[in-house]
């Protein structure tokens, strides 16, 4: 059998159909509950078939901060992926439920940790089921214990003593994937506890820009979408409430051809807490 390379951070759901049986190949469910909404996920009570459930509020999420979502210490990034049998030699494609919402964030994790063999299933489970491809039931499965070695990157991860020393600086601009009412504080915060407003200096590029309903744009479109933010040459940090959509537009940067790119992974959830940090609305 050929070896499977993965040449894109997306990959289409043919793309994925004629590779599915590929021994080096992993697929993981990466889905979550939709922060700014009420419903629930749009579940299908079914999985692409072979899929592995990625907690990515569980397992994947680091215990010792009261802070949503935040990435685990490499070692124990390596140990959870071990035991969903994960090596280091997989190539992985990451899904979810809403087409592309959480599964960037899982996409994200894996870059920082040093695996490059990625990538984000364009249009998730929606449209995997919606052409009528292999799907399975959920079920709970044991597997064989992995290999996994994270190799940690902090050049893809931001903290917010570098956003604040980042702030006026003009080759950096931090852009935040919330919405314009979050953004200049006239929708309230879901976690009430945050402050309204944002990172002086920073810019709004809502997520949903970046994608056509439930897909990402194409290269050319995301090329468009980001040539309004006069960002050629910079340093880019990604933000948003809690780490998830900032990795949307992340990804949407990567596709459309930028690589200073960063994600600040307390995002607001941090920022809009800290007493030492100045705030804009």
């Amino acid at each position: 059998m050929k070896t499977l390379k993965i040449a894109n951070p997306v990959v289409s759901i043919d793309w994925l159909a004629e590779h599915l049986e590929h021994p080096d190949l992993i697929i993981l469910d990466a889905s979550i509950k939709k922060v700014t909404s009420k419903e629930n996920l749009q579940k299908l009570d079914l999985k692409i078939k072979g899929a592995r459930f990625f907690d990515l509020k569980n397992s994947f999420s680091d215990k010792n901060t009261d802070i949503p979502n935040m990435l685990p210490s490499p070692d124990d990034f390596s140990e959870e992926c071990r035991k969903l049998g994960i090596s280091s030699h997989h190539k992985i494609i990451i899904y979810d439920t809403l087409g592309i919402y959480s599964s960037p964030r899982a996409w994200w994790m894996f870059k920082a940790m040093g695996h490059q063999n990625v990538a984000v299933l364009n249009g998730g489970l929606p449209a995997w089921h919606n052409a009528k491809l292999p799907c399975e039931p959920e079920n709970k499965t044991e597997y064989n214990y992995g290999n996994f070695k994270a190799n940690y990157i902090p050049n893809l991860v931001t903290t917010a003593n570098t956003v604040l020393i980042e702030i006026d600086n003009e080759n950096s601009l931090t852009i935040d994937a919330r919405s314009h009412g979050r953004f200049i504080a006239k929708e309230p915060e879901p976690r009430k506890s945050l402050k309204g407003g944002h990172i002086p200096n920073s810019v709004n590029l809502p997520y949903t820009m970046v994608l056509d309903k439930n897909k990402m744009k194409t290269h050319t479109e995301l090329q468009e979408v980001f040539k309004n933010y006069n960002i050629d040459n910079k340093e880019l940090i990604f933000t948003c409430g809690s780490g998830i959509t900032a990795c949307i537009i992340m990804l949407a940067a990567e596709i459309a051809e930028y690589h200073k790119i960063s994600v600040y992974d307390g995002s607001w959830s941090e920022w809009g807490q800290l007493d030492r940090v100045p705030i804009q609305c």
